[in-house]
């Protein structure tokens, strides 16, 4: 019994995360954002809404380089997603917030999120919410510690 249950954990795992990525992306393609990647679109979400970070921080929220952030960061800057300014009591830092048109990017992929949840939802009681809510977070936890992401 435990192995089947096991088995079909770890199916509905992978299938979920493939299909949420899939779905993800497919919505990006149809949707206003066809000129942005996924990754683009996440990069856009750790950098917020209001207040211009530094490509320090939003590397650190995303778990990857500054290098490789500012690959990416040069990208949705020349598709007029994000604007780069230096900061006003140290000029060697550099600054990234949204545009006009990030924040609108930021405001449709965070509407695809909302809906997915409400979606998932629908029909739990609050119950069975809350322990979906905690086998997510414990499935979290156990990545974040065992790879070491930032918590």
């Amino acid at each position: 019994m435990e192995d089947s249950i096991n088995k079909v954990l770890n199916q509905l795992l992978v299938v979920t995360f493939n299909d949420i990525l899939q779905i993800e992306q497919s919505a990006i393609k149809e949707g206003m954002l066809k000129d942005l990647s996924v990754t683009e679109i996440h990069t856009i979400d750790a950098i917020g809404m209001y207040i211009p970070r530094t490509m320090s921080e939003v590397a650190a929220d995303l778990n990857i380089t500054v290098g490789t952030l500012t690959t990416a960061i040069a990208n949705v800057v020349k598709k007029g997603y994000v604007e780069r300014s230096k900061d006003d009591s140290d000029r060697r830092i550099v600054k990234i917030g949204l545009t006009k048109k990030g924040k609108l990017a930021f405001r449709v992929h965070d509407k695809f999120h909302l809906n997915m949840i409400k979606e998932t939802i629908e029909g739990l009681s609050e119950e069975e919410e809350r322990v979906l809510a905690n086998a997510l977070y414990k499935l979290n936890d156990f990545f974040k510690s065992k790879y070491n992401l930032k918590k």
